[in-house]
């Protein structure tokens, strides 16, 4: 790690200008290749309260900067080491484009190269990517003799993922915070007589045909959010997998159960999962089991049963590393999956370490859904009698006369109701 990104005076605010200079200043030598101006060029726009930086975002204010957060944004980016034989296909690809992994960004720096019109020599001529010098380290490969390939070193990849992850967790939370002083004014100038709790009136009922009434958002804000108990309920909570409703939250409880997805099949599990399968477990237990479907089969929807895989099940695995209060698990946990739960047989649980010193995605272990899902059910059992005394195959009297039209799976019993 370079010298200069520790040492100078780091305890006020510089220009954008200054901040330019300091970024190309302390990231020489590094194997990633920065650019000049990473906070005043495009895509950078100090205007939104923040630049990216590396894999870090950086907190702007009236055309400054902390000089603090750019000597911290430059460290990370010095201890990156690319390996420029190890390389990942960015694009053009013939197919038409997918969705943004995170359509929240701006960055989308995949569709900024990828989706450039007029060749490899068209995208040489665009700017930087998070201060990255991207240009340097692109890779046109030809095939057929007519055919071009772009290529970006894995670690430059991972480097400019992390970015965009970062720029849409920031972005989540700003647009959170945003609605929430929206309606709390809201509350103020027009306030509405007390909520009543939530008692099932919605169970069994499809999160498809609900949403689409009339007066749906209206009578969800009658009701106090099913988790908390406390704040109005502003979403209408619903299982992705079996499509059934589970109750009227608030927006809060709504995010925080939201998992932190890196790509479709790719989950980042945050520290708020201690909250979801520690401290409060028997309420969201009980509230993700609102589901008719989640209840019949004693699981979780594949998404939250990946993530309690990872920060339950595996928890022995994790490595840790000595602080001065003792021991503290190590690196970022992360989960990704193959196939899905209506293919059981074939579902595969891969569980690692993300920026871990041990080594960075560290395979912790991998487990077949049926054992993770057996595994919940003994945990359940333990952990939330009650809520694993209401499931099970042996509870199908609840379910609706009329099931969600799904692909039948013959490799299990009982799994094609589902």
């Amino acid at each position: 790690m370079s010298e200069r990104a520790e040492s100078g005076r780091t305890d006020g605010l510089i220009t954008l200008a200054a901040a330019d200079a300091l970024w190309v200043e302390l990231t020489t030598g590094s194997d990633v290749p920065t650019a000049s101006g990473a906070l005043t060029r495009s895509p950078a726009c100090a205007g939104t309260g923040y630049v990216l930086l590396g894999s870090r975002v950086v907190t702007t204010a009236r055309g400054s900067v902390p000089e603090a957060e750019v000597r911290r944004a430059a460290a990370v980016l010095n201890a990156v080491a690319v390996d420029r034989r190890d390389l990942v296909r960015v694009g053009p690809f013939h197919a038409a484009p997918g969705p943004e992994r995170e359509e929240g960004t701006p960055l989308r720096w995949r569709r900024r190269i990828a989706e450039e019109p007029g060749g490899p020599e068209a995208v040489r001529d665009a700017h930087h990517l998070a201060g990255i010098d991207w240009r340097q380290l692109l890779v046109d490969q030809t095939r057929d003799g007519t055919r071009h390939t772009w290529w970006l070193p894995r670690a430059v990849v991972r480097l400019l993922d992390a970015a965009e992850h970062a720029e849409a967790v920031r972005t989540r939370r700003t647009s959170a915070a945003v609605t929430e002083q929206t309606r709390a004014a809201d509350r103020r100038a027009d306030p509405a007589g007390p909520v009543r709790p939530y008692n099932k009136e919605l169970e069994g009922q499809l999160y498809s045909a609900l949403s689409r009434k009339p007066g749906t958002a209206r009578k969800v804000a009658g009701w106090a959010c099913a988790v908390c108990r406390t704040a109005p309920a502003t979403v209408l909570d619903h299982c992705h997998e079996h499509g059934y409703v589970r109750a009227p939250v608030c927006q809060s409880c709504n995010t925080q159960e939201r998992p932190d997805h890196l790509y479709d099949n790719d989950i980042r599990v945050a520290n708020r999962y201690t909250r979801l399968f520690e401290s409060a477990a028997d309420a969201w237990l009980h509230h993700w089991h609102r589901c008719t479907g989640c209840r019949a089969r004693t699981t979780l929807p594949l998404p939250h049963l990946a993530a309690w895989t990872a920060h339950t099940a595996c928890r022995p695995l994790r490595p840790t590393h000595p602080t001065a209060g003792g021991r503290e698990p190590c690196g970022v946990l992360r989960v990704s999956w193959t196939g899905n739960q209506n293919t059981p047989r074939s579902c595969l649980l891969t569980v690692s370490v993300d920026f871990c010193p041990a080594g960075e995605h560290r395979v912790l272990a991998q487990v077949a859904y049926r054992e993770a899902a057996d595994r919940f059910r003994t945990w359940l059992a333990e952990t939330a009698p009650t809520v694993a005394a209401a499931a099970g195959p042996s509870r199908l009297e609840t379910l609706p006369t009329r099931f969600r039209p799904v692909v039948a799976d013959t490799s299990g019993g009982d799994l094609e109701l589902f």
